[in-house]
């Protein structure tokens, strides 16, 4: 891993472009235009396996429980347990309400789920087992009626059993053996065999993500999320080999992912570069997680906490980690990120899959604007207005005012129509 000094940085350190829209489009439109024998093309084309039915049937996916150990089975099962209690916790924010403003006058809002939502399931070089639950269970605890999970077809044309297993505890109601591009495409315009949805919510390769960029108006989505990262902000008292675990932990997802540790120690710097050079070397991933170190993997030198706090702030990375000995000055300090993970003990891995927070955050910047998905993605917040006789005639006429004011006389007459 390189190590350089704060000052250094540019500002491409902070946020790739986004890309691939061109190759995307004419996918989508395929699928688009012809429905279920182009999800079947491009099944074929990407994953070299001929589909005649999309849905998986019940019988697969009761099927797969004897074919996944008992014991991933049940820490499966825990973990959506947990997911599902913060969830519920959530929810208990949102809620209905209705208040007088003025007398007479009253405003409020109503909270509904979406109805029909789609969650994206990557397979690829492993089954993200956990992103299946991430996106189910939110969904059912903020009473969503529909949803439907598709994940990329093995060679054998099926789904992992894992993943079917999570599906099935995390309560879906329909699963498809689509991925990539046209899987977003069936999922946003609908198929012979593939009932549109409302919302696509889910981690997916840059293909999937340019695809939902690309939908996104056609339904909504979660967010728009790039390579995966964490950022380890550690002073001297850090253990190098716990940091440098951390970094490798991110590495091993995806060449393009980024690990970067910012710290006020050069002595712990060094001590973290040569405990990864030596974890490294017996990982079974070795060949991805190398690839993101050399592509992307960074020590950052900062001179102070404040230069830390500002490099974080400025990159706004999906994972935070501190591992400090003075926590409170970061915590007031630190406002961008996914999801912030506090002491040594805390494992930005727990997490990605067992300790009840949804590891599905924003990423490339994202973590400036939105925070990671949750009950509040799967809600809609519908305001009501509601007058008991005439409308009192301070905001009437103050409505009048502003019609005028902005040249809309038809709407200037419908609010004196009211003063009779």
């Amino acid at each position: 891993m390189r190590i350089v000094h704060a000052e250094q940085l540019g500002e491409s350190f902070y946020q790739r472009p986004w890309g691939l829209a061109q190759d995307v489009r004419p996918l989508l439109e395929e699928v688009r235009r012809h429905g279920d024998a182009a999800v079947r093309a491009l099944t074929l084309r990407y994953d070299g396996v001929r589909l005649e039915s999309f849905w998986v049937e019940k019988e697969e996916i009761q099927g797969a429980f004897a074919r996944v150990p008992e014991g991933l089975v049940e820490a499966i099962r825990r973990c959506i347990e947990r997911l599902r209690l913060f969830c519920e916790r959530q929810l208990a924010d949102y809620k209905d309400f209705d208040m007088e403003i003025e007398t007479g006058l009253f405003v409020g809002q109503r909270v509904v789920p979406v109805e029909r939502v789609g969650v994206y399931a990557p397979g690829g070089r492993f089954p993200l087992i956990s992103s299946v639950y991430m996106g189910v269970v939110p969904a059912r605890v903020a009473g969503v009626r529909q949803v439907v999970v598709c994940s990329p077809p093995t060679f054998q044309g099926s789904v992992h059993p894992a993943l079917l297993v999570a599906a099935d505890l995390a309560g879906a109601d329909e699963v498809y053996r689509i991925g990539g591009v046209q899987a977003i495409a069936a999922l946003a315009y609908g198929t012979e065999s593939v009932r549109a949805v409302h919302k696509i919510v889910g981690p997916g390769n840059a293909f999937v993500t340019a695809a939902k960029r690309e939908v996104y108006g056609q339904v909504g989505i979660d967010f728009v999320a790039g390579p995966s990262e964490v950022l380890i902000i550690a002073d001297e008292q850090a253990d190098a080999e716990v940091v440098a675990a951390d970094l490798l932990a991110q590495a091993e997802h995806d060449p393009d992912a980024s690990p970067l540790l910012v710290t006020t120690s050069a002595r712990l710097a060094e001590r973290v570069r040569a405990a990864v050079a030596r974890q490294v070397a017996s990982l079974a991933t070795a060949p991805v997680a190398r690839a993101s170190l050399e592509r992307n993997g960074l020590i950052v030198l900062a001179r102070s906490s404040e230069e830390a706090i500002a490099v974080a702030n400025r990159w706004a990375p999906e994972h935070l980690e501190l591992q400090v000995r003075d926590v409170e000055p970061y915590l007031a300090g630190l406002r961008n990120f996914g999801s912030l993970f506090i002491g040594a003990g805390a494992a930005e891995a727990l997490g990605d899959y067992s300790s009840g927070l949804n590891h599905v955050l924003p990423s490339n910047g994202a973590a400036r604007y939105t925070g990671g998905l949750g009950v509040r993605d799967f809600l809609k917040v519908q305001t009501v207005l509601r007058v008991e006789g005439s409308p009192p005639a301070r905001p009437l006429e103050d409505g009048v005012r502003l019609a005028q004011a902005e040249g809309l006389e038809a709407h200037a007459r419908s609010l004196q129509a009211r003063r009779r």
